[in-house]
């Protein structure tokens, strides 16, 4: 019996409007790339996989760090260097880097491993090109509790599964580097201050623009769109009254135990 491994998920499809759905008010920005700054110092050159439009990589390159990047998606990395990047970009899959061992001094994957069905041949590969003494940044995306709700009654009504294809929570992540003798610990968490209307909410799924409806025809979005705009219609809240939609950002940070 023959057997194939799974691709990662290209977020091609995302780069007209990835800036506009997932950056973060330049306070919160600021505030993180200062968070994971202090993370690294120290510890370069930086590795950032899936890189997109370099709504991480870029500020901490303005911040003094060497900071290369990698991505499945060309049209995300032609947004990145449409800025005048000075960060260096390849078109590459996570689970086969393009660098040779003990390369970097850091790597972060942010809301990178869920679209990563092998999600654990990529963290080899992080761990392969990594120094002994580097260090492994993850976090993981998501909507805050008012787009949590109305993704659920979305997704149902819509016949959409939101199962990740690749890594979900970060218990997997942590089982499988402490096999390796790796440890992790929680960074400051950095508030999300976005705010959105429901109203906009269910508009960015009925269009397709989250990654987790991609699966849905037309229809099924057309579907889902009427059942969220009837549940948020029956909330005491005004479908159409901003209110916060994020959830926080929070990086775990990895380091090899010594043995």
């Amino acid at each position: 019996m023959s057997w194939s491994k799974r691709p990662s998920v290209s977020f091609d499809r995302a780069a007209e409007y990835y800036d506009a759905t997932r950056g973060l008010s330049p306070a919160a920005q600021a505030r993180l790339t200062a968070v994971l700054a202090e993370a690294l110092i120290g510890h370069g050159p930086v590795l950032e996989i899936g890189v997109g439009t370099g709504r991480i990589a870029l500020p901490l390159a303005e911040a003094g760090l060497d900071v290369v990047g990698i991505d499945l998606a060309d049209p995300m990395l032609r947004k990145l260097l449409a800025k005048g990047s000075a960060v260096p970009v390849a078109r590459a899959d996570c689970t086969a880097l393009p660098f040779p061992d003990d390369s970097f001094g850091s790597v972060i994957a942010s809301h990178v491993f869920h679209l990563v069905p092998e999600w654990r041949d990529a963290t080899l590969e992080v761990l392969r090109v990594l120094r002994p003494d580097g260090v492994f940044l993850w976090a993981r995306g998501g909507h805050g509790a008012p787009g949590e709700a109305v993704a659920e009654v979305f997704a149902k009504a819509a016949g959409i599964e939101r199962v990740p294809v690749g890594l979900g929570e970060v218990e997997g992540l942590d089982a499988y580097l402490r096999s390796r003798h790796w440890k992790g610990e929680w960074l400051e968490e950095v508030p999300d201050d976005r705010q959105a209307t429901l109203t906009e909410l269910i508009g960015h799924m009925d269009s397709g623009q989250l990654g987790w409806t991609w699966s849905a025809t037309e229809e099924d979005r057309a579907r889902g769109a009427d059942a969220a705009r009837a549940w948020a219609a029956e909330q005491p809240e005004d479908p159409d009254a901003l209110r916060p939609w994020g959830r926080p950002v929070r990086f775990r940070r990895y380091v090899a135990l010594r043995r």
